[in-house]
């Protein structure tokens, strides 16, 4: 048996193999590494409250920069690092309620799905067009994490540090998947261009397909999003509604459980009793119907009668049905409910969250979690059960499509309001548990990205704010501050037509997967032939 030499494609970057005993060379080996973890701090800067979505790009290109030509086992710990980079600063907020705990077993697990994706990106770097392929295997792990474990957790998809940026438009041709994939492109497409010019400096030769590659992986997604901009309207198709979001606030400390909770639907009662002053009083017009958050009314008006009596006083006094966030209990089952309450007739539309919050609305693995920490199980002592139906409230001649708070950050929740005929849709939200943290800003940055997925207005009710109007293009018209009551009305465009996105719906990360599927197959091919080819 002999041993040949191959033309296998040999990565342009090795990693650092130090002289023995020399400490430079040690320290060379932690380059990679720091690089990683500062790559993920980059693309978390990305992210909101900041409006630098550009840093997604440079982020994408120095984690290319460690991973590409690297070993499975080197780009799973890369990978993690980089997951940790970002995830940890990103999810501080979960850890605002219940201590730093549950806030590193999250970012520990989700980092997982990150190291996962840079295996395959290390594994596809050697392919012809190699960031195509990469930029895929990463769509792939957003789709398996905002599916498992517990339902999944798409939170820090990279769409939704994309809300300010130049490629939203591409929300409406294939939603979060698309729009991921193009910033995700572009950013591993900058690398290789970067990569290209100082292998041409120093060799003076560029293989001008190769070259090409590069460029078209920048150039497409600028060119798409640019192109993509003619399917953003805030044209009304089916006339306008005068809408009233109500943000009653909530006590900041001093009361015990039930009275905090009487106090928050009293909050939100008083404020739409302003709001109805205000509209005899000439000062803003009279709303076609009026938006209350989620939890502003914990108190099931269904089945205790003085919180009855606050919601029903306070729609009479406005004089249009208001949608009230509840708690509610129907057949043993304790639901998130949306509760339309008209002034005449009283509740006559409901909606229930189908998609909860683990370890907020249900406690999974719960008899490990109280082993680990008992107070967690008190605070959550009982689970919230899944609605069955999308949440379409017909008001007034509009139809309101309904996303509950976290749902707004899962594509189908959003999606099948739309295809079930939301003309616009509401995004009822309590985030007063999480404090003045980032979580509000990149909550309210999901609702832009879905504003302009489906071209629909979306309005977001918050207890505590940061509540908005949200047009069709993605632009916030009105917005309050934190921990203030106010109200905002206005009147906003009813849409009827639907973007390829709606219409398409989960096909393009289907697609996008398929190709992750495909260039990892691929990889594993020529790497199993070239061992073969080698020991020939």
């Amino acid at each position: 048996m002999t041993v040949t030499a191959t033309s296998v494609d040999q990565p342009d970057q090795l990693e650092p193999r130090p002289a023995p005993g020399a400490r430079g060379g040690r320290l060379l080996r932690l380059v990679p590494a720091a690089a990683s973890a500062l790559s993920g701090v980059l693309l978390y800067v990305s992210f909101p409250p900041r409006t630098l979505w550009w840093l997604a790009l440079p982020a994408f290109a120095g984690f290319a920069w460690v991973l590409r030509g690297r070993s499975w086992k080197a780009a799973l710990g890369l990978g993690y690092l980089f997951g940790l980079g970002f995830l940890l600063p990103l999810l501080v907020w979960t850890g605002v309620e219940v201590g730093p705990g549950p806030w590193l077993a999250l970012v520990a697990i989700e980092a997982v799905f990150v190291a996962l994706s840079g295996v395959g990106v290390a594994a596809v770097s050697r392919l012809p067009a190699w960031p195509v392929w990469a930029a895929a295997v990463w769509i792939a792990g957003e789709a398996v994490r905002a599916r498992v474990p517990f339902r999944g957790f798409p939170w820090g998809k990279i769409a939704f540090g994309q809300a300010d940026g130049v490629f939203l438009p591409l929300a409406a041709v294939g939603g979060t998947p698309v729009l991921g994939f193009a910033v995700v492109l572009c950013g591993f497409g900058l690398y290789e261009a970067v990569r290209l010019a100082g292998e041409r400096r120093r060799t003076r030769t560029v293989r001008p397909a190769t070259a090409a590659a590069a460029l078209l992986s920048m150039a497409v997604p600028l060119g798409g999003a640019l192109a993509a901009r003619a399917l953003v309207s805030d044209t009304a198709e089916d006339g306008t509604a005068t809408v009233a979001l109500v943000q009653g606030n909530v006590p900041r400390s001093g009361l015990e459980f039930n009275a905090q909770r009487r106090a928050v639907l009293d909050y939100h009662a008083r404020e739409t009793h302003k709001l109805a002053a205000d509209v005899r009083a000439g000062k803003v017009p009279r709303p076609d119907y009026v938006l209350w958050p989620e939890n502003s009314s914990d108190i099931d008006p269904l089945e205790y009668a003085d919180a009855s009596l606050v919601v029903e006083q306070a729609a009479k006094d406005i004089g249009v049905p208001v949608s009230v966030g509840s708690v509610v209990e129907k057949d043993g089952r304790m639901l998130n409910e949306q509760i339309l309450w008209d002034p005449v007739k009283g509740p006559t539309q409901t909606y229930d969250k189908r998609q909860i919050q683990p370890f907020g609305e249900f406690l999974p693995l719960r008899s490990l979690v109280g082993a680990i920490n008992k107070r967690w199980t008190e605070m959550a002592h009982r689970d919230f059960d899944r609605g069955t139906r999308p949440g379409v409230f017909h008001i007034n001649g509009a139809k309101v499509g309904l996303a509950t708070c976290y749902e707004a950050a899962f594509d189908w929740a959003v999606r099948d309001t739309v295809t079930h005929g939301a003309e616009m849709i509401s995004v009822p939200s309590n985030n007063a548990t999480f404090d003045r943290s980032e979580m509000t800003y990149q909550q309210l940055a999901m609702s832009r990205i879905r504003a302009v997925e489906h071209s629909r207005t979306v309005t977001v009710p918050v207890t505590s704010g940061v509540s908005a109007v949200i047009m069709p293009d993605g632009r916030i018209t009105q917005k309050t501050g934190m921990f203030v009551p106010a109200y905002l009305v206005q009147k906003v465009p009813l849409r009827t037509s639907t973007t390829p996105a709606t219409e398409v719906g989960i096909l393009p990360e289907i697609a996008l997967v398929l190709v992750a599927a495909g260039g990892i197959g691929w990889a594993i091919g020529s790497g199993l032939r070239a061992r073969r080819t080698a020991v020939a």
